[in-house]
């Protein structure tokens, strides 16, 4: 059967392998070798991706940050963004406000509250490297709720191009539509 398939594509035993296959003639040292690639992943870049990414992650009972792994499955910009978001309360592990040295395992619920959005996520891989995008999204399963609309705000101050610079009363037309003067026709009083 793989013979057949790696006929079909034309290619070698290793490179032309189907994503479900396991690799018996690999050494047993290989990352490959030691996990099994998921099912799920048909693209067989990103399943070397994630083979590798796993090889850089935690083995036989290591721990993971809970800082580095945030930003490792790019919840976060930075790591140091994601100690700070630990720091301030913005990062909840199974319900409990935690550290940036919180240790993760396999199973847990992280939240983090990140620019006016929480995102709720399963940890299903433990990486300590920053991976791509299409790999991070296989490391977690995401229970975030959808993101809010953006909403649709006239752009205050908006003028047609070449019509020069604004006079004093466009410009308190400007203030009051962005609600800077208090609402009046005037600047507000000082009492």
């Amino acid at each position: 059967m793989a013979a057949e398939y790696d006929e079909q594509r034309g290619g070698h035993a290793a490179e032309g392998r189907h994503p479900d296959a396991t690799a018996p003639e690999q050494a047993a040292g290989s990352p490959s070798a030691e996990q099994p690639v998921d099912p799920k992943i048909s693209d067989p870049k990103i399943a070397d991706a994630v083979a590798a990414a796993e090889a850089a992650g935690a083995h036989n009972g290591e721990s993971v940050r809970v800082d580095s792994w945030i930003w490792a499955v790019r919840l976060v910009k930075t790591r140091s963004m994601g100690a700070t978001a630990c720091k301030g309360g913005h990062v909840r592990v199974n319900g409990h406000n935690v550290k940036p040295s919180h240790s993760l395992r396999i199973g847990d619920e992280v939240r983090v509250r990140h620019e006016n959005r929480e995102r709720i996520v399963v940890v299903k891989r433990l990486i300590r490297k920053r991976v791509g995008a299409p790999v991070a999204a296989q490391c977690y399963v995401d229970n975030s709720p959808p993101p809010p609309p953006r909403e649709a705000v006239a752009p205050a101050g908006v003028r047609d191009r070449g019509t020069g610079r604004p006079t004093k009363r466009d410009r308190r037309d400007m203030e009051r539509l962005r609600g800077m003067m208090g609402g009046g026709a005037g600047r507000p009083r000082e009492r």
